[in-house]
């Protein structure tokens, strides 16, 4: 590939990463605080499930053994 083809190539992957970046619908500041709190109580809350049921389980097999 020659030196100028390249950069043609390179200068329409931009125009096209830039005509898709205008297309995205970005979210407000309310609707990404109130998403951003849904996420970190659900990974709290999992992540405590996940504990309580290893802690249990880790006593089940203790128990055993």
């Amino acid at each position: 590939m020659s030196g100028k083809s390249e950069k043609k190539g390179i200068k329409q992957w931009y125009r096209g990463l830039s005509a898709e970046f205008k297309k995205i619908s970005w979210p407000d500041r309310d609707t990404l605080k109130r998403e951003t709190v849904t996420v970190t109580v659900v990974s709290i809350v999992l992540g405590v499930i996940i504990a309580t049921l290893d802690m249990i389980l880790q006593y089940g097999i203790n128990f055993l053994v």
